[in-house]
Parts: C-alpha cells; sequence; structure tokens
C-alpha cells in the first residue's frame, strides 16, 4: 500500500476549524527565515483567540502535534487570527521594555506576571543580545511561569546589586 502524501498545515487547519464549526479564510506567509504563519481570517476572531491567547495557543499547540505525528522533523507553524499575535506581542514588549529600564537604572530584578511559553520566548528573544540585562525563566514544567529581567551576572558576584547584598524579595510586576 503506498503512504499517502501528508495534509498540507494549511489544510490540516482548516479541517480542524471546520470541526469545530468555524468558517474561516487561512492564508499562508513564510518570513525572513522561511517559517510558515498561517493567519486566519473570521467573523468573531475572539471566540477563537480566548481569553488572553489561550485558545488560540491551543490551536497551535494541536496542529504542531499533528504535524509532528506524521513527521518527526516537521517545522514549527505560526497560527495567528488577524494579526492578533503580532498586535499582542508588540504590546506585552512595550510593556516589558518598559520596566526594563527600571532594572537598568536601579539595578533591582523584576520579576513579570506568569507567562505561556509563547511569551516567554518572546521575552528571552528580545534579551538575548542585549549586553546589559537577562531574562530568566525557573525550570520545571509548568506551562504558566513568571521571567525575571536582571543584569547581566558577572564574575563579581555584587556587582549588579547596588547595596552588595543578594535581592531577597523582587517586585511582581502584572500586566
Amino acid at each position: 500500500m503506498p503512504e499517502r502524501e501528508p495534509m498540507p498545515p494549511k489544510d490540516i487547519l482548516d479541517t480542524m476549524l471546520g470541526f469545530l464549526g468555524f468558517g474561516a479564510d487561512i492564508q499562508e506567509s513564510y518570513d525572513e527565515a522561511g517559517h510558515l504563519t498561517l493567519q486566519i481570517y473570521m467573523n468573531e476572531p475572539g471566540r477563537l483567540i480566548g481569553p488572553h491567547g489561550e485558545t488560540l495557543h491551543n490551536l497551535q499547540t494541536l496542529l504542531n502535534r499533528i504535524l509532528n505525528s506524521t513527521d518527526p522533523n516537521a517545522p514549527r507553524v505560526t497560527v495567528d487570527i488577524e494579526h492578533y499575535r503580532t498586535m499582542r506581542q508588540d504590546g506585552l514588549l512595550s510593556r516589558v521594555m518598559a520596566r526594563a529600564e527600571r532594572v537598568r537604572l536601579t539595578g533591582r530584578p523584576i520579576t513579570l506576571e506568569p507567562m505561556n511559553s509563547y511569551d516567554r520566548r518572546i521575552i528571552h528573544n528580545a534579551f538575548k543580545d542585549d549586553p546589559e540585562l537577562e531574562a530568566s525563566s525557573p525550570p520545571g514544567d509548568r506551562r504558566m511561569k513568571s521571567m525575571t529581567i536582571r543584569r547581566r551576572r558577572t564574575g563579581n558576584p555584587h556587582r549588579n546589586d547596588p547595596a552588595g547584598q543578594s535581592n531577597k524579595s523582587e517586585p511582581k510586576v502584572g500586566q
């Protein structure tokens, strides 16, 4: 029996949405690195985005798991609805960068609100090349984790702490 050609990600997503009772137009686009984004356009985007983007995040996770079940080396696909992720990412980065300026000025780390893995990846990428600040998440497999923004650590453990002591209480910063 010959192997069937796997369904393209756009067709799988369209089928998933159909089973969920959503009619939508799906457009494919590739970024400069060649990563696929499936942009969904529909009448009631809020229903599929869900609170804080959770339903959208779950839809993307499910699509990628389906793709990986047929091809373990399948590239990761981003699912977005009417550019929600882009707008949310811009707002998230704006808030975090404003808080990061406080860390630059005071040297005191801040702890951000718990975030899903997608948002944490955005923050980690925003600080990966920053010579002064770093973003870290606690280890573990919890879905929602807080992140800490602090000055990069150097050889002197007290260099980044203006008081010369470790900072045991870091202020929580809400969204």
